[in-house]
C-alpha cells in the first residue's frame, strides 16, 4: 500500500490533486479490509455486505474526483477502517 496516496486520501488537503492511478493503487487496502471490486467501464466499485455503501471511483483525465476520494475518507472514519 502507498501511505504517502492513503495519508493525502485520509488527510483530506489534497482531495482535488489525488491521481486515479494512485488511488487505484489503494486497491490492496480495500482488499485487505474486505470489500470486494466489481468494473464497470471506467467505474471501479468496492462493496462490502456488512456496510451499506459503496465506493465508486472513477477518473476525470488523470484525476480522481474529489467527492468521490472525500467519500472514501467518510466511509473509513465512519467504519473505523
Amino acid at each position: 500500500m502507498n501511505t504517502k496516496v492513503y495519508n493525502a486520501v485520509m488527510g483530506g488537503n489534497a482531495d482535488n490533486n489525488i491521481r486515479f492511478a494512485d488511488l487505484r493503487n489503494l486497491r490492496n487496502l480495500f482488499d485487505s479490509v474486505g470489500f470486494k471490486e466489481t468494473i464497470r467501464g471506467d467505474h471501479h466499485i468496492y462493496k462490502r455486505k456488512d456496510i451499506p455503501e459503496r465506493i465508486n471511483i472513477q477518473p476525470v483525465g488523470n484525476k480522481s474526483k474529489a467527492y468521490q476520494v472525500k467519500q472514501i475518507r467518510i466511509i473509513f472514519e465512519k467504519y473505523g477502517l
